[in-house]
């Protein structure tokens, strides 16, 4: 055990070939020398490991995890998988290698991912894509709870003919967002206008698609809850062109509070917000092992509605 220690953090006299065999098995057990549970302050480095580092989610989560560790003088080394394993591996070599003190995983989207920790020796954290593993920590955003955010803000308005339209059914943010609408309308005793609209992609495209469909169907629809910002600008686009006003005839509200969609959208949209930058400073707090952040599980973040012009008009009775 000395003599592997001693291999391991380059020091005392040890033979050569001895030192190699100790890099070569702890390579292999992906053993770092510095085991932790939780990273400490002053000097040290963190991997953040993502799938996707231009998305609009992962910025928000990233700009977090930084943000809370410069208040901690903590470095961030950004390693981007572009959604390869193979790539993946190479980054976990490398950080390992870099003696890393800890390591976010952010995912491309909510839904679960194959955990990496098992291949670590050192604390590592998952952010807005949990893992598959309950034994490891992941923060990532309520969907459902935003699904009944927007739905109660529709119904509190007079809205009771509440559709909805939402990206692609593989994706657990739409099936947890339909949840919570569905959630709201049942515990205000009122019933979905139609079936689900799921699409093939989170376009606006798609969105213009589906409230053609849906006014289609169902012309007595007074609002529409939509799974993202993308699809609520397109339904917006073909609710005006129909002759009918938003929000006076039709509330919407969208999903995610992508600002060049949301503030642009004519009328701004109303639309429930991930607060994705605090969702990344609780991983980076949860890496430092601090309070309930650092317990294994998944945490919930709850988001908040932001109110603009397509949802404000109140039904009278």
């Amino acid at each position: 055990m000395a003599t592997a220690s001693r291999a391991i953090n380059g020091r005392g006299d040890v033979h050569p070939q001895t030192r190699e065999r100790v890099a070569r098995a702890a390579q292999e057990l992906g053993f770092v020398g510095r085991q932790t549970r939780s990273v400490a302050a002053s000097g040290r480095s963190v991997g953040v490991i993502t799938d996707d580092p231009a998305g609009r989610f992962s910025m928000g989560i990233l700009n977090g995890v930084e943000d809370a560790f410069d208040a901690g003088g903590v470095s961030v080394v950004l390693c981007s998988t572009r959604r390869d394993p193979i790539r993946e591996q190479h980054y976990i070599n490398v950080l390992l290698e870099r003696r890393i003190d800890g390591v976010i995983v952010i995912g491309e989207t909510t839904n679960f991912r194959r955990s990496i920790s098992q291949k670590l020796s050192i604390p590592v954290v998952y952010a807005l894509g949990a893992s598959d593993d309950p034994d490891d920590i992941s923060h990532v955003p309520d969907d459902v709870a935003g699904g009944v955010l927007a739905t109660e803000h529709l119904l509190s308005l007079g809205r009771r003919r509440i559709a909805h339209i939402t990206g692609p059914r593989n994706y657990l943010s739409a099936s947890e967002r339909l949840t919570g609408v569905d959630r709201a309308l049942a515990n205000a005793g009122v019933a979905r206008t139609g079936d689900v609209y799921f699409g093939s992609w989170w376009t606006q495209q798609w969105g213009r698609t589906a409230a053609q469909m849906l006014l289609t169907a169902h012309p007595e629809v007074d609002a529409i809850v939509c799974g993202n910002d993308q699809i609520a600008v397109g339904a917006i686009d073909v609710i005006r062109a129909s002759g009918r006003a938003v929000p006076e005839d039709v509330s919407i509200v969208g999903f995610d509070n992508w600002l060049i969609f949301a503030e642009d959208a004519n009328p701004p949209l109303t639309t429930v917000d991930l607060r994705l930058h605090e969702l990344g400073r609780h991983a980076a707090r949860a890496l430092f092992g601090e309070g309930e952040d650092a317990a294994t599980g998944r945490h919930l973040h709850l988001p908040e509605l932001v109110l603009r012009d397509s949802a404000t008009h109140v039904v009278s009775t």
